[in-house]
């Protein structure tokens, strides 16, 4: 009987083109990509959640996930190197894992960055703190950050500095507040620019943007205080 079905299935019209039996559907919820990455070996995230977040492609905390929408429609070896992102046993695997990930060229809808413009008169200044990215890079990346825009804002109110990731179409750009440099002067300045080109390497390398143990490592390498708690207070 066995050999009966085999010769049967062996059997097929030439102007029929066959059926691919192992190709599986493909996922369109967060509940079904969970369901899939469980199937490849995922055994210790409950929950998923989609995100259109440029800064943060694939991240988990305990025992949930985040994933970028853009991965939904992944072949089956990007879906494993989640899977190994999360779970691996080394340090090696979830390095190899981490940037088959980030090297995935997801369906990205890019939105326009929105962008602080700098005031014609703090063009000196915007232009003294690129040329301290340009050094910083140099001496504590090993000149491997990206160029990126950097802007001074007048309306940046609640944070010292931000940087914004890019995207295929738009690059990155970090942004410094007029009013932090005013009332805290320029070394404080420089250490909040070193601070966002810390947050600059995770994005570059496929980390989450936040302040957890691995931007805390980072800035401590680069010789910065991993928290800045000062605030832009109003300047007359």
């Amino acid at each position: 009987m066995l050999q009966a079905l085999t010769r049967l299935l062996g059997r097929h019209d030439p102007t029929q083109l066959p059926l691919p039996l192992e190709i599986a559907p493909g996922v369109r919820t967060a509940d079904e990509l969970l369901a899939r990455l469980r199937e490849l070996g995922l055994t210790t995230i409950t929950g998923c959640r989609l995100t259109r977040n440029r800064n943060v492609m694939v991240s988990f905390r305990g025992t949930q996930l985040r994933v970028h929408e853009g991965f939904l429609s992944a072949p089956a070896e990007v879906h494993e190197a989640i899977v190994t992102f999360v779970e691996g046993r080394t340090r090696a695997a979830r390095r190899a894992a981490r940037r088959q990930i980030v090297d995935y060229p997801i369906d990205v809808v890019h939105e326009p960055i929105r962008r602080l413009r700098t005031r014609p008169q703090d063009q000196g200044l915007a232009a003294r703190l690129a040329d301290s990215h340009t050094l910083f890079n140099a001496e504590h990346f090993a000149g491997v950050l990206r160029p990126v825009t950097v802007r001074v804002s007048r309306r940046m109110r609640s944070r010292l500095g931000h940087y914004t990731a890019g995207n295929r179409a738009e690059p990155g750009e970090i942004t410094i507040s007029w009013r932090h440099f005013r009332r805290h002067g320029w070394d404080e300045t420089l250490h909040t620019l070193l601070h966002e080109m810390v947050h600059q390497w995770q994005d570059e390398n496929g980390h989450a943007i936040d302040h957890g143990p691995t931007f805390r490592r980072k800035a401590r390498e680069v010789g910065i205080c991993p928290s800045a708690k000062r605030a832009p207070a109003r300047v007359g």
